[in-house]
């Protein structure tokens, strides 16, 4: 019998678009996790098994081999920090922007900016290397609203569209990162099933291969 294998995904865009790319694999998910109470997916192998987690959850689980595998976006990624982890792909799906965002640019001049995000890590790391002491305030969603009830001055937030910024008297003002969803892998899981997890791999890279040939 084949090594098992089992792969982290969050619900929502990733698993989504994830889906056609594990399809390219030969994998398909029995249960559908949008109605699915399980939290352990079976799927067309036996000896392959998705876990359905937080998003932020991911790299943890990968990190500390509850999963071989996961799918993260890379900005759950620099947040979390990447130990423990290879990330040998982007899949260039769930795409979008981590970005500071407010009702008008800052001043360099500012003093203790207020950000609130849930990006700590990233949101301290991008203003020390502006050279700007700001206080981070933890939130843990709508931070749109921050800003607008006095809370912060700015917010570091993943914007897609922009339009619920708009609808929120707020504007985009600076690009932190380009952010798509990346397959990581699980060091242990690399060496130990190696010939596994690399096919899988190989599969994956053609998969996303062939969608930017069809765009």
């Amino acid at each position: 019998m084949s090594e098992q294998l089992t792969i982290a995904l969050s619900k929502g865009r990733i698993f989504k678009e994830t889906l056609p790319l594990l399809a390219h694999a030969g994998i398909e998910p029995v249960d559908d996790p949008e109605t699915s109470r399980k939290l352990i997916l079976d799927t067309n192998h036996d000896d392959v098994k998705l876990v359905i987690i937080r998003a932020s959850d991911v790299p943890t689980y990968v990190q500390y081999g509850a999963a071989d595998l996961g799918v993260a976006g890379k900005d759950v990624l620099m947040e979390h920090g990447g130990e423990g982890l290879y990330e040998p792909l982007d899949l260039r799906i769930a795409c979008c922007r981590l970005m500071v965002a407010g009702r008008e640019p800052w001043s360099e001049q500012a003093t203790r900016l207020r950000i609130a995000t849930k990006y700590v890590n990233s949101a301290r790391r991008y203003f020390a290397g502006r050279g700007l002491q700001v206080e981070i305030i933890k939130l843990y969603g709508s931070m749109e609203l921050a800003p607008l009830v006095g809370l912060s001055d700015l917010i570091v937030d993943v914007v897609d569209t922009g339009n619920t910024l708009k609808a929120n008297g707020l504007q985009p003002l600076e690009t932190i990162a380009d952010i798509s969803s990346r397959l990581v892998v699980n060091k242990a899981s690399m060496k130990r099933k190696h010939a596994r997890v690399q096919a899988f791999i190989d599969q994956i890279a053609e998969a996303v291969r062939k969608q930017e040939e069809a765009a």
